[in-house]
């Protein structure tokens, strides 16, 4: 059965970095584009980040471009590399599969699995 299971979330201090995993099971995640979102309350999903299937073009939203950095190896996961949390940052974080061969920055309307979500607070 096809999964995808983000990890890594919790709760860290502001200034403070998380690194978050995406990991496919039943599938080859390297065969897609993999974005990244969250949802903080009362907000509407947003995409923060995606990565092409080579790696060789990324996305990143203006909220967290030169903090965030996104990465795949070799296998089947994905990773965001999360530095200079701030309070706002704080939301449920997302993996997703993208439909199409396309890291675009897009939304989700480019995605059609998604994993469970993994919950990030930045607090003092």
């Amino acid at each position: 059965q096809a999964q995808l299971v983000e990890s890594g979330g919790g709760l860290v201090q502001p200034g403070g970095s998380l690194r978050l995993s995406c990991a496919a099971s039943g599938f080859r995640l390297d065969a897609y584009v993999v974005g990244w979102f969250r949802q903080a309350p009362g907000k509407e999903r947003e995409e923060i980040s995606c990565i092409s299937r080579n790696a060789g073009s990324t996305f990143y939203s203006d909220s967290v471009k030169d903090r965030f950095t996104i990465s795949r190896d070799m296998k089947n996961t994905v990773y965001l590399h999360m530095n200079s949390l701030k309070p706002e940052d704080t939301a449920v974080y997302y993996c997703a599969r993208g439909r199409s061969i396309y890291c675009s920055g897009f939304g989700s309307s480019e995605y059609d699995f998604w994993g469970q979500g993994t919950q990030v607070t930045v607090s003092s």
